[in-house]
């Protein structure tokens, strides 16, 4: 027998367990298929069923890259996402060939002048600049990947002049200043890791003019890498200014008053996406989080409903008026907005006590969470463009509105939803998905498993690992940059010299028969029908 046979045979042999293991394999598979109790698919049809939950399994990522168009995906769309990503990596937003919009469905429009302002017109600060890194894409081939340099490049950062500064808490002993418009909204340590809040602090760092809010989770060392001024969100669980047993520390409240970045306080009643306590579940409470939020770690934390020191709006505004009083801060109120009623009740409470917070943070309904409920997700308080005008009315119409600023956010992550939240009546905006994107996040809708595949949404180390901060950091700076070079082009398009300056004139609605309201012509309709809506809008 020479060595060729002695080959065949064993490679015989190898063929041969090769087909028995795999026959056994399939054999107990079909046993334990028809036996078990728990899925009438795998019972009829052992093995073979089991396609039906592979391709169930593997079917969001389906639509999202093969199914779905362009604008069809939820919560954000491919094209959606697409644009966020060519702000945050390549520093530019320009697209060709013309709109994916439907121009026949109702919605929002900026009106334009006939006069636009030249860019040596507008009142920005043009001596600020940044230098952050873009990718330059070089080559982009069908079948391998694109071909792209990372440059350093210097920009201004479109920042307000000082006069047109949005002030936070004028009679304050330290007011805020906010040279930006555009900053990042309530996103916990623990929600999102340890790698994902450094990037975004350091890269809103290099953009400067900027904020960051800290979430209900309280302040950690992470949120002041980058050297971003900070709103510290404090939740109906109080973490990180409470004290063992749970109770509100003012001690350690007055201690994180005197770091210098922290520029003011957010009392959170509620969240649009839930309008509950928040929910952070164990596997993410590690032992330094359990630490600075005073709970015991790898245990699931749910904060109540709303704060046990108030359950009215008198004593709320003396709750705000203590801890503004103790710290010298602005402090606000983050609050979700269900009814016409609701707003007024708020607004004259403001003007009857003549207390109450120094800014408001409207959330609508249609904005992200790390974890919640659909009941609650889907249907409990209005979006953004429903809630924001009732706040706004509400303030004026009680002479309240020159004493409080307003803060809006919920799905605000293109200069031009953040152009119409302002004419709205917002005079900041907050953006958190929007910055999640910009440090890697592919929309798995993961945020609450701690299995988040690119290190976002997760405190697992070894998850972590996909992002790099050093690049994500620049990705965060490039975004908010070019939002702000953006918010500056639609002004200058409006006949504006600075956007702080939109208002209601400047934008339209266009019903589904093409006629058009201005806002005004839609808010008046909604008092004069009692504030709930009216039949156009």
């Amino acid at each position: 027998m020479n060595v060729a046979d002695i080959f065949i045979i064993i490679g015989f042999i190898a063929v041969v367990l090769v087909v028995l293991i795999l026959i056994s394999i399939v054999g107990y598979i079909f046993f334990v298929d028809r036996t078990q109790k728990q899925h009438p698919v795998l019972r009829n049809y052992p093995v073979v069923g089991r396609a039906r939950y592979f391709f169930e399994k593997i079917g969001p990522e389906l639509r999202q890259y093969f199914f779905s168009s362009d604008l069809e995906g939820k919560p954000f769309s491919r094209y959606d996402y697409t644009h966020i990503v060519k702000k945050a990596k390549y520093k530019r937003d320009v697209f060709g060939f013309g709109s994916e919009r439907d121009f026949e469905e109702p919605g929002y429009y900026i009106r334009n002048s006939m006069f636009p302002k030249l860019t040596e017109e507008l009142n920005m600060d043009k001596e600020v600049k940044a230098t952050t890194n873009r990718y330059l894409l070089v080559k982009d081939p069908l079948f391998t990947q694109r071909k792209e340099y990372w440059e350093e490049h210097e920009s201004p950062v479109y920042l307000l002049k000082e006069e047109d500064a949005i002030v936070v808490g004028e009679k304050c002993k330290y007011p805020f200043r906010a040279r930006g418009q555009i900053g990042m909204s309530a996103m916990s340590y623990g929600s999102l890791g340890d790698r994902a809040i450094t990037a975004l602090s350091e890269g809103l760092g290099i953009a400067k003019g900027t904020w960051m809010n800290t979430g209900e989770g309280g302040l950690s060392d992470y949120h002041l890498k980058g050297g971003v001024d900070i709103i510290m969100q404090i939740g109906p669980a109080m973490f990180g200014v409470r004290d063992r047993e749970g109770n509100f520390n003012w001690d350690e409240l007055l201690e994180k008053s005197k770091i210098p970045q922290l520029k003011a306080f957010e009392v959170k009643l509620a969240q649009g996406a839930k309008t509950r306590g928040g929910h952070l579940d164990g596997e993410k409470v590690t032992e330094e989080i359990a630490r600075i939020r005073m709970v015991e770690p790898f245990k699931s934390v749910d904060s109540p409903n709303r704060f046990p020191e108030f359950d009215d709006f008198p004593s709320l505004f003396d709750f705000i008026g203590r801890i503004r009083e103790h710290t010298g801060k602005p402090v606000g109120m983050k609050i979700v907005i269900g009814s016409h009623s609701e707003a007024d009740e708020l607004a004259k409470n403001i003007r009857d006590t003549g207390k109450g917070p120094d800014f408001i943070t409207v959330d609508g309904g249609e904005g992200g969470t790390g974890a919640s409920y659909q009941e609650l997700v889907d249907s409990v308080g209005l979006p953004i463009k429903s809630a924001l005008p009732l706040v706004d009315n509400a303030l004026k119409k009680y002479g309240v509105r020159d004493t409080v600023k307003i803060i809006a956010s919920g799905k605000l992550f293109s200069p031009d939803r953040v152009a119409i939240a302002l004419a709205m009546g917002a005079d900041l905006v907050n953006i958190a998905r929007g910055f999640m994107i910009t440090v890697g996040c592919i929309q798995t809708l993961k945020c609450s498993s701690n299995a988040c595949p690119v290190g976002v949404a997760t405190t697992d180390p070894e998850l972590q690992k996909a992002l790099v901060i050093n690049e994500k950091k620049y990705r965060t700076a490039n975004y908010v940059i070019t939002m702000r070079k953006g918010l500056f082009r639609l002004a200058a398009a409006a006949g504006l010299d600075s956007p702080v300056h939109f208002k209601r004139e400047h934008v339209v609605y266009k019903d589904e028969k093409g006629k058009t309201w201005s806002l005004d012509d839609i808010y008046q309709t909604m008092i004069e029908q009692g504030g709930e809506g009216s039949a156009n809008a």
